[in-house]
């Protein structure tokens, strides 16, 4: 009888799945236009090998690691930021959107089968222990990263607060995989820091896009707007900056702009296809802006510096940013859990994709590169080295090739031995733009 009752709840979870897809109109593309008798009955088959495995396995099986098994290899054929959360995945993500979590502190990805760091966020662990973007994590306390899911890595990385993880990371340079011991800590989401460079010259860092992020950040610009004077300058640093909830990179863009469209999304779907514009306002801001960008710079990252590149708002300063231009639905379900699916692409304002191309910047100028190091060449994996990943425009599907952990990551041009290349020369062009201003004014045409 439990045999007969867990078929039906698999047989039920499938067709859920299905049907929700025929719905969205967000099936894969390989399946549209399918013979809908075919589908059906290739989910028997499904069904059939589903009932097999739970009773003729050598081991006793759980239903339900079956059926979660069966998800995540239907969204592995996707791209690398489709997934499935259980519910205890889900409120973990809900509450890093909100306010604080026990953990490590970097941004991951899966590249070509292997858990790879896309950004390390400042002031963590893992920044401080010397994480890198392109570090590849082969363990986690031991247990092998491969075919472990991006869910499945940030659960096993995530913990209380004094406990400790090892992981293991290979990286270009090295001649062997390293353990790194790292006590867990609160990593909060404190997206927004700023500081005064000189009189008049501000910065503003953003380390990731969350639910405070637009009214911190305005906040942080009253300050520096108001004090030594007016502003004659301002750096928004992106770097690392992985991303995050799309309505705060819209609301943080529009900060700086008097009009015009800030990004717009295409999808299969009606609903997905959005424009967001330039909200009026009574105080704009006029101060020239040098944005500051490399490859951990993704997805609400770009949307900010290709709005302000489009509207010659600012100036683009660093390496090419890392190219994630999709946009992520979080669909919740009723166990509660939830599925997060690609369901459209995003363009800046002149209709550039950003998807597997990034954002090229206007002034480039290598990262710097950890302390120790002076000679070395910094290195970032980017959205189109993801494999599955959703193909940007123009951009022809290459071949799938087998994992080969040893390739090496594009590289931006070598830095000076300065100890922020980008940030020194983001505050010179500023104080240049004051002194050509005012020559202008001096002689006018």
């Amino acid at each position: 009888m439990s045999g007969w009752m867990n078929k039906k709840k698999f047989f039920a979870v499938v067709f859920v799945f299905f049907f929700l897809g025929i719905y969205l109109g967000l099936t894969h593309a390989r399946r549209v236009g399918a013979d809908m008798e075919s589908a059906y009955g290739k989910l028997k088959v499904l069904a059939d090998v589903f009932t097999i495995v739970e009773r003729n396995y050598v081991e006793p099986v759980k239903a339900d690691n079956l059926i979660n098994g069966a998800i995540n290899g239907m969204l592995e054929t996707l791209d690398p930021h489709s997934t499935y959360m259980t519910p205890e995945i889900y409120k973990e993500m809900q509450t890093e959107t909100r306010g604080s979590f026990g953990g490590i502190g970097f941004e991951i990805t899966i590249r070509d089968k292997v858990l790879t760091v896309v950004a390390p966020i400042e002031d963590t662990p893992a920044s401080r222990a010397g994480i890198q973007s392109g570090d590849l994590i082969l363990r986690i306390d031991g247990k092998s990263t491969k075919d472990v899911t991006l869910m499945e890595a940030v659960k096993l990385m995530r913990g209380p607060q004094g406990s400790q993880v090892t992981i293991t990371i290979m990286r270009q340079g090295f001649t062997e995989p390293k353990d790194l011991t790292l006590t867990r800590a609160i990593i909060p989401i404190r997206s927004v820091r700023s500081r005064t460079l000189e009189p008049g010259y501000g910065y503003l860092k953003l380390s990731q896009f969350i639910e405070r992020t637009f009214p911190d950040m305005e906040d942080a610009l009253k300050k520096l707007e108001t004090q030594d004077g007016p502003l004659r300058g301002l750096i928004l640093d992106l770097r690392n900056n992985p991303g995050g909830l799309l309505e705060q990179a819209v609301k943080v863009a529009d900060l700086f702009l008097d009009s015009g469209m800030i990004v717009y999304t295409e999808g299969r779907v009606e609903g997905q296809k959005m424009k967001f514009f330039v909200q009026k306002k009574e105080k704009t801001r006029e101060y020239p802006i040098i944005v500051l960008v490399n490859g951990g710079s993704a997805s609400a990252s770009e949307i900010v510096a290709g709005a302000l590149q489009d509207h010659g708002r600012a100036v683009v300063l660093g390496s090419q940013t890392f190219g994630k231009g999709s946009v992520q639905t979080i669909i919740p379900l009723e166990d509660g859990s939830a599925l997060r699916l690609t369901t459209a692409r995003y363009y800046t304002p002149n209709g550039r994709v950003i998807q597997a191309h990034g954002i090229i910047p206007d002034i480039v100028v290598a990262d710097m590169v950890p302390e120790g190091k002076r000679n070395a060449v910094p290195r970032f994996m980017r959205e189109k080295d993801l494999e599955h990943h959703l193909q940007g425009e123009g951009e022809k599907a290459a071949p799938q090739k087998p994992s080969d952990p040893a390739k090496k990551p594009e590289a931006a041009a070598a830095p000076q031995s300065t100890e922020d290349p980008p940030l020194d020369r983001a505050l010179e062009l500023l104080k240049t733009w004051q002194i050509l201003n005012k020559v202008s004014k001096k002689n006018p045409a």
